[in-house]
This record gives structure tokens, C-alpha cells and sequence, in this order.
């Protein structure tokens, strides 16, 4: 056998040399300091010479303290981090804070302390927890968006956005909350009333600043098809979002001489229409309501339940007949009835419909409630027109004009070309395109916010704040005592001389959305320059963000201001690109059981104790508990653990593991004690592995022997086609197969040292080179056991900065395999696995396949027959 090395140990461990056992809690926070004292994880200055890597999860709001979100979502970025350290790339991976925002002013009011106190507070607590991670952060470029240094460069981009344009100021439509005297959004407004203080909500005309981005609607449209690193499900969303619509806005004739316009996707259907409505905002609505009591009342009534496209959706829908008729373009005679609905969104096309209810089932829904005529002008081609009717159901479907005078047998589209061709030559409509997407509200009737940089004079209008004004502060002798913004009441900060005139004045005193906040900070992390909002050679280089990585929930808006504002930051010539993400991951919630006592309350993970298979409260060990579905980790709800007792008992990196090993990363994980359990008993044995087999391996940095052992060559196989696999798998964010493939390999390690030593010709050489490839395979996930067990191996450098490993091709060859996977004895698909793959590994790769989790559906699983390096059939009952 060769040669065995001198035993190292840890200096995590010098003080004890005979014990070698794995203990997180000593070790952790020593490489921790370790990797600080480096600086290992420090970004190099940009180098067009040199590949980067920027990698960035989406920065926490400082609610107070991390949740296993934030774990799951940090574990997963810092995996990233450290491969493609490893690769040789220049990496950057910076933290910060989204800091403002009404949260924080809650707590003001609550606590009784200032917002300010309270963030900072939790952000020196996070910052704490975050570090316990062993996350390979950047912490020199930490950032809070609450900042003066931060939010000044805000301000000054927003007087730049003013004068190219994408800036303006007009009245708009609020959810206004008469107790607490803010803004509410859509989403604040449950039943009618504000969330906090439960008052009914009005409709209020206030003067907002908004952000032109409509004008950037096409392009940010046609763009997400070069986004092809991006989730689909995230482009689908931002499509829609958008909205883009082409059709025909045409002016109806009403009698009395007034006329109303209605943008239509379907003008086929004109000769289907039987009413007009109207939005309960449209003007000509109010107009109505000064001569009508009764639909003033209506309109009122809308407001109270809510005008937003969600609360719409679930209402009923109900109209109110207006006096008024109109005139029908193509049906002389033909005088239709105009309703004010609830159902139709001033913010979308001209705030007016023309109903055909024949093929919507909104408009058929309204029609039969209304008892309006239902006139079918498209049916099947196999139809018979002459009996073709509609029932319950609107018609959807394509199909020949008919009903329809000049346009029967015409096709839709041929009819949509047509009717468009005739409005126009009567000048009553011309084709138009329309977007869903609205321009950008940023006004918020707040103090813990960035102030909106303006001032407003009786005789200059809004005045912009002179740069070297900058940045406005918010004031720090601020009262939470009455209900509105305080910043109201600040006369020593509202009042000011105007810039133009000098002439009284008065500051903006909406701050701006927080949303604005978090469009730009990925930009500031490439520098912080003092006298500009980002430096370029910084931006230059790292710009775009090379993976973004977050929920899901931001799929829409953050990802759509984020990229609108990288836009106009062009335009102002603060960077050099368009769209700041080129690779979007969006992961999965972290989720748990939940428990219900007998009184309905719910109780925490923590106050339940478990016999022969039942749930109890711990201080109550007679009352059960109902056990719930898992359900996202919640505070309403309380089935949330606190990542900071899970590190406290297990380790950071047993976290870690479990967080990226139970599922695939883009889907739900559910917490289990006995997952967390697991995976603190495998980095045992995986520490236990390397500490006491340290003697059969050859020396650290001995030569390759020229002859291997049958055995031998098949470990080193089997290292070699881990290499590449976890390589590919930690390429593409599969943390979970990375982590499977990391067990395969410990358990040939196990295989290997079961076998006799002395028949193992260059035995030793190959159990290091496997030991050293499990050890660094495993750093990117759990880097701090790593760094113990390598220097166990008998280094004496961090592997945090040793380069990735590289598959050897020659010992590939014929190490891969095809497995045909079945279910019930039906092939659903194949996998690409090492030879000599495991059951246990394989069957779970098995079932991540798409078409087997169908097959499999709610189905139990039997048995499984596995043929190693051939098939697996997965037998199934019921699904």
C-alpha cells in the first residue's frame, strides 16, 4: 500500500488533536474570520482581460430577522458564487438593503421609535445572521436604499428622467384611506375598506408624479424574446403584463350630440353589439351623475368595492342605464342603450366597451342579467347560421361572418380589415395598438421614503431642487402622533423660498415608491462613486447581472421597473446596456406543516411535541393539535423555524445542504425535522469519512503511480464522472442532483475501502484523489466542513481559493450509461447516469422527469424494479 501522510488537523481542532469529531459550532466561525481576514471573497477591479461573474439574489427587505426563505434563496446564490470563483472568474457578489417602506413606519407608530432606529437596527441583526451563513459576500459594497449616500443619486436621476422627458405630474385616481390619510394600493383595499385602520376607502383625484413607461412599452415588449435565460413562465407574465393589443378605436355618436370612443380587439363583432358601457370613471359618467342622484349612488357604490382588475374580476357584475343612447355606425336605425358598469376599467383602451354578448361571456353574462339581445355574428363553419343560437355559453371559437349584413361569410380576420377599412373612410375609428401597461405612479404619502426632489411655487409651477441642493433629507424631529404623512406638518422642512422666484414655496412631500429604490441598486454594487449615481468603468464591466436570482412574486413589477429604469439610465448615460438581468432563476417557498389547536389558534413548529405519531403542544402535553397541509412558512400562520436555532443546533452548513439537496431548486421545499436531521447525519459521516480513513491515502502531492487496481480505475471513474456531472449540474442551478452525486460518490468511497487493501495497486493514490474530489465538489454548498476536512486532507491553503476540478476524458469514456425509465412498464422517459448509479439515486432523478410525475400523479408507489445501468420501472397503485 502507499504510503500513508502525516495526519493534520484542523487549527480548528489544534486545541484538541484527538478529536476530530464534527463540530459545527467550533468550526464555523473560525473559517469564517479566516475568509474575512483574506479577503478571499473580494471582488478584483474590473479587467476587460479577466471573465466576470456577477451573481445577485434579489436584496431583503430589513423586516428584523432572516427567514428560511432568505436561506434557501442565499445558499443557492453563494453556490453559484464559489463555482464560478473556483472556474477562475472574477466574481462579484455584493449585499444590500431595500430599506424604506410603510413597515417601518408601522413600527414607528407602534413602537414607538423612529423609523430609522428601527431599520438600522435590523439591518445590524440580519447583517449578524446572514454572516453566521458563511455566505461569500462582498461586504465592503453593503448598501441601504434609506441611505442619503444611496437615495441622493436617486433624486438626481429623477431630475435627469424629468428633463428627457420620462417624468410628468398630473392628477390620478387614488384608494384614499380618510382614518390613516394616505394612498392605498389595489392590493390594501380588502372589501372596501383600508387593511390597517378598516375605514371605508374613497376615490380621490390627486396630483401624483408619474414615470413615462409607456413609451418604452414596445421595446420592452419585443425584448423579452431575446430574454431566453429567463424562466417562461416569468416572460409569459411580463407579456401579459404588458398587453399589447392591436385593434380599432372608434367613436360612437350618442344622442344629444355627444360621442364616446371605444377601443376594440374584436370589431368582427360590431354587428353583434346591443349596449354601450361605461367605466364609473369616465367623464362622461360624472358628467351624468350631477343631473343623477341615483347613479351617483351607483358609482359610489363601485368605488366602496374596489376598482382594481382583481377585485372587478370577483364582483358581479351590475350596470346602472344611462338616458343616453347611441347610434350604431353600420345598422341605420339601430339606436343601442349606454350603461355605467362595474366591470369596465378606466385605466384600459378609452374607459368604454360596446357589448356583444354573443362571443364574450362577461358581456352574455351582463345581457341575460339585463335582458338585452344576444345576437351571434360568428359561427363554426359547419354551423347552420340559420339555427345557430347561444345558450349559457358565449361562443370563443373561430368561424364565418354571419348576422353581419356587408361582412357575412367573411373570415374574422378578413371582417376585423374591413370594418376598420370602413370606419376610417366615415372617419368614426382608425386602427390603433394599446398596451395593458400603465405608466408608473411613483408618488407615496409616506415619510419613511426617498423625498421626490421638487418644489412647488404658486407662480412657477414645480420647480426641480438645484443639483447641489441635493440630496433632500428626510427630517429626523418627525411625529407619528396624527394620522397622514408627517412630512405635512414639518413646516421648518415643507416651507422653503422657490428656486426660480424666490418666492414662498413649498417641498413635494410625496416620497417616491420603494419600487424606484430597487430598480437601479444591482448598478450602485459595480460602484459607489460620490458625484455620480454609478461608475461606469464598474458598470461597463459587470453589467448585466450575469444571474439574478429570486421569487417568483417579482416576476412582474421589479423585473419590469428594473429594466424600464436601466433604459433611461442609458439615456442618461449612466450605463451602456438595456436589460440588467441575463439570467433570471426563480426558486421555490420554503414551506411547513401547520397546527391548529382545539380553539382555533395556530401554534408554532417549536411548541409541538410528537407521540406515536400525533401532535401535542409541549406546554399542554394532553391537548392535540390538527395538523394542516405545508403550506409557504408564514408569521400569520406561525409554521415558520428560525434559521438562527436551526444554525445553533446543526450548523450553517447543514442548513445549507438540506436547503439545496431536498427538491429540485425552482420548486417548493417543504421543512421537516427529519430532513434537517438527515442532513446533519450525512456531513458527519462525510467528516467521519475523511478523519478516519486519513492513513490510507497517499501522501498530498504525490505522483500518480502508473499502475491502478480493477478497482482502483473504477473509483477513479466513478470520481471522474462525478467531476463532470456536479460541474454540469452546479452549471445549471441543479443543486439537488449535485448533491445526489455527491452522495454516490461517498458511497463508493464506502465501497472502495470495504475491499482488501493490499490487492488495490495505486488504492491510496485513487482514494485521495477521491476524497479531494468529494471535499471540493462539496465547498460551493457546505464550505466550511470542506475547509476542515481539506485540511484534514493535509493542506495548508483555503480551499475557498483553490481552482475547480477537471474531469479527466479519458476516464469517461464508457462511464455514462442510459437508463430506460418506466412507470407500470410503460416508457416515460430516459436519464443519462453514471454507470453503476445506485437505486435510491436513480429513481430520484426518475421522478423529476415531467412525464413520469404525470404518469405517477397522486398514485402510491409500491415497489420499484431497478436493473442497474439499464431501467427502472416505477409500480404505482391508483393516481
Amino acid at each position: 500500500m502507499a504510503q500513508s501522510t502525516r495526519r493534520r488537523i484542523s487549527p480548528a481542532l489544534s486545541d484538541n488533536p484527538g478529536n476530530i469529531s464534527y463540530n459545527p459550532q467550533r468550526d464555523e466561525a473560525l473559517w469564517q474570520r479566516k475568509w474575512d481576514d483574506e479577503g478571499i471573497f473580494r471582488a478584483g477591479p474590473p479587467d476587460p482581460a479577466r471573465k466576470k461573474y456577477y451573481v445577485l439574489e434579489m436584496f431583503p427587505y430589513p423586516s428584523g430577522g432572516i427567514h428560511m426563505g432568505h436561506v434557501r434563496n442565499y445558499a443557492m446564490g453563494d453556490a453559484v458564487a464559489r463555482f464560478k470563483r473556483a472556474q477562475g472568474f472574477n466574481v462579484l457578489h455584493p449585499m444590500g438593503w431595500d430599506a424604506f417602506g410603510m413597515p417601518a413606519e408601522n413600527a414607528a407608530i407602534e413602537k414607538k421609535t423612529h423609523p430609522a432606529k428601527w431599520t438600522y437596527a435590523n439591518i445590524d441583526n440580519m447583517r449578524s445572521q446572514l454572516q453566521k451563513m458563511g455566505l461569500s459576500l462582498e461586504w465592503e459594497r453593503e448598501l441601504a436604499t434609506c441611505d442619503p449616500s444611496y437615495y441622493r443619486h436617486e433624486q438626481e436621476m429623477f431630475l435627469e428622467f424629468l428633463e428627457k422627458g420620462l417624468v410628468y405630474h398630473k392628477k390620478s385616481m387614488v384608494n384614499w384611506d380618510p382614518v390613516d390619510q394616505t394612498v392605498l394600493a389595489n392590493e390594501q383595499v380588502i372589501d372596501g375598506c383600508g387593511w390597517r385602520s378598516g375605514a371605508p376607502v374613497e376615490k380621490r383625484a390627486l396630483k401624483q408624479w408619474f414615470f413615462r413607461i409607456t413609451q418604452m412599452a414596445e421595446d420592452l415588449l419585443v425584448a423579452i424574446d431575446d430574454l431566453d435565460q429567463w424562466p417562461d413562465k416569468v416572460r409569459r407574465m411580463q407579456r401579459n403584463w404588458i398587453g399589447r393589443s392591436e385593434g380599432v378605436r372608434m367613436r360612437w355618436n350618442l344622442e344629444g350630440g355627444e360621442n364616446v370612443d371605444v377601443f376594440t380587439t374584436r370589431a368582427d363583432t360590431i354587428f353583434g353589439a346591443t349596449f354601450l358601457a361605461l367605466s364609473p370613471e369616465h367623464p362622461l359618467s360624472a358628467k351624468l351623475a350631477e343631473s343623477d342622484e341615483a347613479l351617483g349612488g351607483f358609482i359610489e357604490e363601485c368605488r366602496r368595492g374596489g376598482m382594481s382588475e382583481e377585485e372587478i374580476e370577483r364582483k358581479e357584475k351590475a350596470g346602472f342605464k344611462t338616458k343616453l343612447s347611441a347610434h350604431h355606425p353600420f345598422r341605420e336605425g339601430v339606436r343601442l342603450p349606454v350603461y355605467v358598469a362595474n366591470f369596465v376599467l378606466m385605466g384600459y383602451g378609452e374607459g368604454a366597451i360596446f357589448g356583444c354578448p354573443a362571443h364574450d361571456q362577461r358581456d352574455l353574462d351582463f345581457a341575460r342579467k339585463y335582458s338585452l339581445d344576444v345576437i351571434p355574428v360568428v359561427a363554426p363553419a359547419d354551423a347552420n347560421v340559420e339555427t345557430f343560437e347561444i345558450k349559457e355559453e358565449a361562443y370563443l371559437g373561430e368561424g364565418v361572418m354571419c348576422n353581419s349584413g356587408f361582412l357575412d361569410g367573411m373570415s374574422i380576420e378578413n371582417a376585423k380589415k374591413e370594418i376598420a377599412k370602413r370606419l376610417e373612410a366615415i372617419r368614426q375609428g382608425e386602427k390603433v395598438v394599446r398596451f395593458r401597461l400603465r405608466d408608473w405612479g411613483v408618488s407615496r404619502q409616506r415619510y419613511w421614503g426617498c423625498p421626490i426632489p421638487m418644489i412647488h411655487c404658486d407662480d412657477c409651477g414645480a420647480v426641480p431642487v438645484p443639483r447641489e441642493q441635493l440630496p433632500v433629507l428626510l427630517p429626523d424631529d418627525i411625529s407619528f402622533d396624527a394620522p397622514g404623512n408627517p412630512l405635512e406638518r414639518h413646516p421648518a422642512w415643507k416651507h422653503v423660498a422657490c428656486p426660480s422666484c424666490s418666492k414662498p414655496a413649498v417641498r413635494e412631500t410625496d416620497t417616491f415608491d420603494t419600487f424606484v429604490d430597487s430598480s437601479w441598486y444591482f448598478a450602485r454594487f459595480c460602484g459607489a462613486p460620490d458625484d455620480s449615481p454609478t461608475d461606469r468603468a464598474g458598470v461597463d464591466y459587470w453589467m448585466p447581472v450575469d444571474q439574478y436570482i429570486g421569487g417568483v412574486e417579482h416576476a412582474i413589477l421589479h423585473l419590469l421597473y428594473s429594466r424600464f429604469f436601466t433604459r433611461a439610465m442609458r439615456q442618461c448615460g449612466h450605463i451602456n446596456i438595456d436589460e440588467p438581468f441575463a439570467n433570471l432563476f426563480t426558486q421555490g417557498m420554503v414551506c411547513h406543516e401547520t397546527y391548529k389547536t382545539p380553539d382555533g389558534s395556530w401554534a408554532a413548529p417549536n411548541e409541538i411535541t410528537w407521540r406515536e405519531g400525533k401532535a401535542f403542544l409541549r406546554d399542554a402535553p394532553e391537548t392535540q393539535v390538527s395538523i394542516g397541509p405545508a403550506e409557504k412558512m408564514s408569521k400569520s400562520k406561525r409554521n415558520t423555524v428560525d434559521p438562527g436555532d436551526i444554525i445553533q443546533k446543526y450548523g450553517a452548513d447543514t442548513a445549507r445542504w438540506f436547503m439545496l439537496s431536498d427538491s429540485p431548486p425552482e420548486r417548493d421545499v417543504q421543512w421537516t425535522e427529519a430532513g434537517i436531521q438527515g442532513a446533519f447525519k450525512f456531513l458527519k459521516r462525510f467528516h467521519r469519512l475523511v478523519a478516519e480513513n486519513i492513513d490510507k491515502l497517499a501522501p498530498a502531492g504525490s505522483k500518480q503511480p502508473k499502475k491502478f487496481s480493477e478497482t482502483a480505475v473504477k473509483l477513479r471513474r466513478e470520481t471522474h464522472a462525478c467531476i463532470k456531472s456536479v460541474s454540469d449540474d452546479l452549471k445549471g442551478l441543479r443543486f439537488n442532483r449535485a448533491v445526489a452525486r455527491i452522495h454516490e460518490l461517498a458511497n463508493h468511497i464506502s465501497s472502495f475501502l470495504s475491499e482488501d487493501e493490499d490487492t488495490q495497486e495505486g488504492g491510496g493514490w485513487a482514494l485521495r484523489e477521491a476524497f479531494e474530489a468529494m471535499v471540493r465538489l462539496s465547498a460551493p454548498v457546505v464550505p466550511h466542513l470542506c475547509e476542515s476536512c481539506w485540511q484534514i486532507l493535509g493542506h495548508e491553503s483555503l480551499l475557498a481559493g483553490e481552482s475547480w476540478l477537471e474531469a479527466d476524458a479519458s476516464l469517461l469514456e464508457q462511464s455514462e450509461t442510459t437508463i430506460v425509465v418506466q412507470v407500470n412498464g410503460r416508457r416515460r422517459g430516459e436519464l443519462r447516469v453514471p454507470r453503476g448509479a445506485q437505486q435510491e439515486s436513480v429513481t430520484e432523478q426518475a421522478r423529476q422527469i415531467d412525464a413520469v410525475m404525470h404518469a405517477l400523479g397522486d398514485g402510491k408507489l409500491e415497489r420499484t424494479v431497478f436493473v442497474p445501468d439499464r431501467l427502472v420501472n416505477l409500480v404505482v397503485r391508483g393516481g
